[in-house]
């Protein structure tokens, strides 16, 4: 196998980040070797979230077995995903914002046209439905857990309280249609065939369009990193992986 050298476009922070959590999880387990140091491991965590990268290409890259690569990043992934925000966390930032941004993406995933639970009729594939939070200018916030794909986005809020959070807070809202009846705090566009709206409906839609476009950056912000653009694990893994993206993309923010 030939090998060459790569990049990963993450901040210096994140890796310092995630070296810092593996440095001390090793010394509280007290482990004395491994083959490779907490900064190397943070590194080929980092190259396979950000940049997707297979196991056996990162196992020639780092000079370890393919089993040593899935321990270590599995390792990195579980110390990480705890420390990503809560839902009531996320609601406290909001209430600093004078609104946020709601919007649920699809992940793909690999499976055959039999797995009927993640197949999403919107996108007409297979995937993992994730709500996305996002403040006024587009930054992200918060991804919530992973639902199967067949899940409607409507659903997945309630089924996750971010409709009531965000009620209970006094949060105001900006939805697709899709949402439509989801909460009081919940502003979506008018509803009907375009021939039926008066222009005044026409122009409120265009304006609430606009506003919500934003929220596009924050999914792009979620899918940059590559990996969650073609899931191939199990689906019981996908929760705690956004997470870990989540987290490590906050505190490169920061």
């Amino acid at each position: 196998m030939l090998v060459y050298p790569s990049s990963v476009d993450v901040s210096s922070s994140a890796l310092r980040f995630l070296s810092a959590k593996l440095r001390r999880h090793r010394r509280d387990l007290g482990t004395r070797r491994r083959r490779l140091n907490p900064g190397r491991q943070a590194l080929l965590a980092l190259a396979h979230l950000r940049n997707g990268h297979p196991y056996a290409q990162l196992a020639a890259g780092f000079g370890i077995g393919t089993t040593t690569v899935y321990r270590y990043i599995t390792e990195a992934v579980e110390l990480l995903a705890p420390l990503a925000p809560t839902l009531a966390e996320a609601a406290r930032t909001a209430s600093t914002k004078a609104f946020v941004l709601l919007d649920g993406t699809l992940l793909s995933i690999d499976r055959i046209a039999a797995d009927r639970p993640f197949s999403s009729g919107k996108h007409k594939k297979h995937g993992m439905n994730v709500q996305v939070l996002a403040d006024p200018s587009g930054r992200l916030l918060w991804a919530s857990p992973a639902l199967p794909g067949a899940v409607h986005d409507v659903r997945a809020a309630r089924e996750h309280g971010i409709v009531t959070a965000l009620a209970d807070a006094g949060i105001t809202c900006w939805e697709g249609k899709v949402y439509r009846g989801a909460g009081s705090t919940v502003r979506v566009p008018y509803w009907g065939r375009r021939e039926t709206l008066s222009a005044g409906h026409k122009a409120v839609n265009r304006s609430h369009a606009k506003i919500r476009a934003l929220v596009e950056q924050a999914v792009a912000t979620l899918k940059s990193w590559r990996f969650l653009r073609r899931l191939r694990c199990s689906t019981t893994r996908i929760t705690g992986l956004v997470q870990a993206v989540l987290c490590l993309h906050l505190a490169s923010s920061d």
